[in-house]
């Protein structure tokens, strides 16, 4: 049977036209979260102008693309994903001149700026919900904003309309004690969503896209896009049933006939949702941010704040699912860590016995598989999560919200502080580490959260001076890609999928073949490799000793990895 299906499967690769090239292919993007990667004027807030300071950095680790976390203006409720103007620069990051300087410098050393699209919702203080406010909607005659957004009226017994529930916790549905009516919230309460079936908001939203593409961004990373669509009333949240028609709109309107980069957060996405948003036949979104592989390892009642164990065969499970579903249509983003997640190296890896042959090896899996890989700041110098000891030291909305909801339903506090601190999104908005300086040469004055203790061991000046540390391994990793389509193109299958310590997956492409083998524990494991893998050819890269014979055993040492290139004929 299993015959039949490779036959089967091999006639309908055929059937299909290759894919075409695209620049983002190749790319390597990195990702700043601006109030916290560089500091310049010293309020203890990062800026546009720290991030225009790091560029030769960045061109010497090789990023093609910056996706930049939302810099527009806003009261900050969540740290910038509540905007009160699209067209605006938030006061502590800079001007909008500040922002095209940044373009124009960053463009001269051939690295793009993506920015985060934050569509779902806006701030409460965007003039459209300030509008929206001030009484009935269009319906009645009277105000058109009030259809911007979603008002309903209580429920009998003067409650929400509905059940939904607020992803940062507590009811999604906020009362507006003027009007009478509860408006939808998502997120926080000061996060009203947007009411995407209004064709008018859908219109100022694409003028406001090429309104930044005019000023010659490469692309968006659209936050939650999944939600767009949402059906309040039936409470379907994601994947609504016109979800897919506004991105078809959106393409067509805006960035369509651009050469530029789309990239959908989709926490709901799965294999077949993702070919129709990045299908190459759909004209929708270039890829999607799939989440699976960090889900799986979350706790069914308490989620992320109490994490499961690690299990390698579930995560190689789910990372092979993905890169065998996206094999010959649609495209994967590869990536480990962003600014609402863990550290990688602590969530994957040994933060403290094997920190620095664990960066490696993360980052040797994930860079050689098919698809787009995406690199947050800090990962590349093995930047750790916080060991903070009191939830007066965090300062994310979401964790504050959650302490009090998890701790009234019985976990203790000493238990979600522990949850917090493999989990929590903190762990990613602590300072970037350039420097033993104080706060880590961030900034000069004091940051607006901590700095993580460790960094006068762990900063990017030491990486840069070590020929051996994990900021080189990634600059050879991303120069790699460049250089051997197998990487990029190559046909992905996995081997020992059941084996619990060590991950083997080759890439294919015409007569190259490319065999990655990763230990993922701290101990050394014998692993016995398949005929198939064994064959001398060129190491491309490891983190120990360079190997380039693959024999019927192969001896791996402590987080060891590293890819062999063979050439057929």
């Amino acid at each position: 049977m299993n015959d039949i299906h490779d036959q089967l499967d091999a006639v309908i690769r055929q059937a299909m036209p290759p894919l075409d090239r695209k620049w983002w292919h190749t790319a390597t993007i990195y990702q700043i979260y601006p109030r916290s990667f560089c500091d310049l004027n010293g309020d203890g807030i990062g800026d546009i102008a720290g991030i225009a300071s790091k560029l030769d950095y960045l061109k010497s680790l090789g990023i093609d693309v910056i996706w930049l976390s939302p810099i527009y203006k806003s009261p900050m409720d969540d740290n910038g994903y509540d905007i009160s103007d699209y067209r605006d620069i938030a006061p502590e990051f800079g001007t909008l001149a500040d922002f095209d300087h940044l373009v124009a410098e960053a463009r001269k050393r051939g690295i793009g700026i993506m920015l985060d699209l934050v569509v779902n919702h806006t701030s409460d203080e965007h003039p459209w919900f300030l509008e929206s406010r001030k009484g009935p909607g269009s319906e009645k005659g009277g105000n058109p904003f009030r259809d911007f957004y979603i008002w309903r009226k209580p429920a009998p017994d003067g409650g929400p309309p509905n059940g939904l529930r607020s992803s940062f916790g507590g009811p999604a549905w906020t009362l507006d004690p003027d009007s009478g009516e509860y408006y939808l919230h998502l997120f926080s309460r000061r996060q009203p969503d947007l009411n995407w079936e209004n064709e008018k908001v859908r219109e100022e939203i694409y003028d406001m896209m090429n309104w930044w593409l005019g000023r010659g961004i490469a692309g968006f990373r659209m936050d939650v896009i999944d939600y767009i669509g949402k059906q309040a009333d039936q409470e379907i949240v994601h994947d609504g049933p016109h979800l897919h028609d506004y991105l078809r709109e959106m393409n067509a309107r805006t960035f369509g006939n651009r050469n530029v980069l789309t990239v959908g957060e989709t926490w709901s996405a799965t294999p077949g949702s993702a070919l129709l948003y990045s299908g190459r036949d759909r004209h929708e979104l270039s890829m999607v941010f799939q989440f699976e592989h960090v889900t799986q390892a979350w706790d069914e009642t308490y989620g992320k704040w109490r994490p499961k164990p690690f299990d390698l065969v579930k995560l190689k499970s789910v990372l092979s699912k993905w890169q065998y579903a996206l094999s010959d249509d649609g495209w994967n983003s590869l990536f480990w860590g962003n600014h609402d997640l863990p550290r990688a190296v602590s969530r994957y890896g040994d933060a403290t016995g094997h920190r620095k042959e664990s960066a490696k090896m993360l980052a040797t899996v994930l860079h050689l598989m098919k698809g787009t890989p995406f690199v947050y700041q800090g990962e590349e110098i093995g930047m750790t999560n916080v060991p903070f000891t009191t939830i007066e030291q965090y300062r994310d909305i979401e964790t504050l919200n959650m302490h009090r909801l998890h701790v009234e339903a019985g976990l203790s506090p000493e238990e979600f502080i522990r949850g917090a601190n493999e989990s929590g999104r903190d762990n990613a908005r602590t300072p970037m580490q350039w420097s033993a300086a104080p706060y880590g040469g961030f900034s000069t004055g004091v940051p607006w959260i901590e700095v993580n203790p460790n960094y006068a061991t762990i900063n990017a000046e030491m990486e840069m001076t070590d020929e051996t540390s994990i900021w080189n391994h990634y600059r050879r990793l991303i120069a790699l890609r460049k250089a051997h389509p197998v990487i990029v193109y190559g046909e992905y299958q996995s081997w020992l999928d059941q084996h619990p310590d060590a991950f083997v997956y080759t890439r294919t492409l015409d007569r190259d073949r490319l065999v990655v083998v990763a230990n993922f524990t701290a101990r050394e494991v014998s692993l016995d490799l398949p005929g198939e893998l064994q064959f001398t050819g060129e190491c491309l890269t490891s983190n120990y000793e360079p190997v380039d014979a693959l024999g019927e055993n192969v001896a791996l040492k402590p987080y060891e990895a590293f890819a062999v290139l063979a050439r057929e004929g």
